[in-house]
C-alpha cells in the first residue's frame, strides 16, 4: 500500500478546501519546494490536482507542474481539467507519470473508451462522490445519471483495474475516511483501490491498511500532512509504503 501526499494547486499557491468548495488555506506559496520536501521524506509518488482547470476545464497551473517534474524524481500523477486526448498525450511526453481523469470520463463513455485503448495504465479514473452519486466540474455538479458503484463497475468492464475514490463529504475536514463506503466498493468491485479525503490520523491509516489485502492499494493523503497531524515518515513507517510499479 502506498502513501501519497497531494499537492492542491490553486492560483499558484498550495491549498486545501473543505469538500472541494470552500474553507481555502494557503499552505505554501512556493509548490516546487512542497514537492521536493515530499520527495526528500520518502515519497514515492506524488499526487498533484490544478484546482483552477478542475472548475475551468483547461490546465492553469501548467508551468508550475512542469517544474515540479523537472525538480524532483519521484513520480508524478496529475489531475483537474484535462478533458482531450492531446493534452493527455502533451503530458505525458512531458513526464508525467500518471494522467487523471474525472469530469470527461464520467460524461464521454467514447472519450474514455478511446483514451483507454490509446493510453491504457498510463491514466487513471478518479471517481469523486457524494452520497453515493459521482461528482463533476470541480464537484459542482452531479454526473447525470452516475452513481459510484456502477461508474466503477463499468471502468472494470472497460478494463481498468484500479480507480482513485473520493468521499467529497470527507474531503478536507479531518474527521476520518469513509471506511464503510471503501469496504463496500472493494467488496463488490474487485478492483484496485486508492483512498482519499478525511484522513486524520495514524488510527485512520492503521484501520485503511486492514483493507490492503482487500485491495485497498493507496491513500492519497493533503490536510492532515499539512496541518502535521503526522508526519510522511511516519505514515510511510506504519504502512510500509509498498511502490512494487506503483500499481
Amino acid at each position: 500500500m502506498l502513501i501519497i501526499p497531494a499537492i492542491d494547486l490553486q492560483d499558484g499557491c498550495v491549498v486545501r478546501l473543505v469538500q472541494g468548495l470552500s474553507g481555502k488555506k494557503v499552505y505554501s506559496l512556493d509548490p516546487v519546494e512542497t514537492a521536493r520536501r515530499w520527495a526528500k521524506q520518502g515519497s514515492s509518488l506524488i499526487h498533484i490536482v490544478d484546482l483552477d482547470g478542475a472548475s475551468s476545464g483547461e490546465l492553469k497551473n501548467l508551468s508550475i507542474i512542469k517544474q515540479i517534474i523537472k525538480s524532483v524524481t519521484v513520480p508524478v500523477q496529475l489531475g483537474g481539467g484535462i478533458r482531450n486526448i492531446q493534452i493527455i498525450k502533451r503530458l505525458l511526453d512531458m513526464g508525467v507519470y500518471r494522467v487523471i481523469l474525472g469530469t470527461k470520463a464520467a460524461e464521454d463513455k467514447r472519450f474514455l473508451a478511446r483514451a483507454y485503448k490509446k493510453f491504457r495504465d498510463k491514466i487513471m479514473i478518479s471517481i469523486d462522490a457524494r452520497g453515493g452519486k459521482v461528482l463533476i466540474k470541480g464537484w459542482r455538479a452531479k454526473a447525470p445519471g452516475k452513481n459510484t458503484l456502477d461508474f466503477a463497475l463499468a471502468l472494470k468492464e472497460m478494463g481498468f483495474k484500479d480507480f482513485i475514490y473520493t468521499d467529497v463529504s470527507k474531503d478536507g475536514t479531518l474527521k476520518g475516511p469513509d471506511i464503510k463506503g471503501i469496504k463496500s466498493l472493494l467488496r463488490k468491485t474487485r478492483m484496485g483501490i486508492i483512498a482519499s479525503g478525511g484522513v486524520s490520523s495514524l488510527d485512520d491509516l492503521a484501520r485503511l491498511k486492514l483493507l490492503e489485502k482487500q485491495g485497498l492499494k493507496g491513500v492519497i493523503i493533503g490536510k492532515a500532512l499539512y496541518e502535521v497531524k503526522f508526519s510522511l515518515a511516519q505514515a510511510i513507517k506504519l504502512i510500509g509504503n509498498q511502490k512494487s510499479g506503483i500499481f
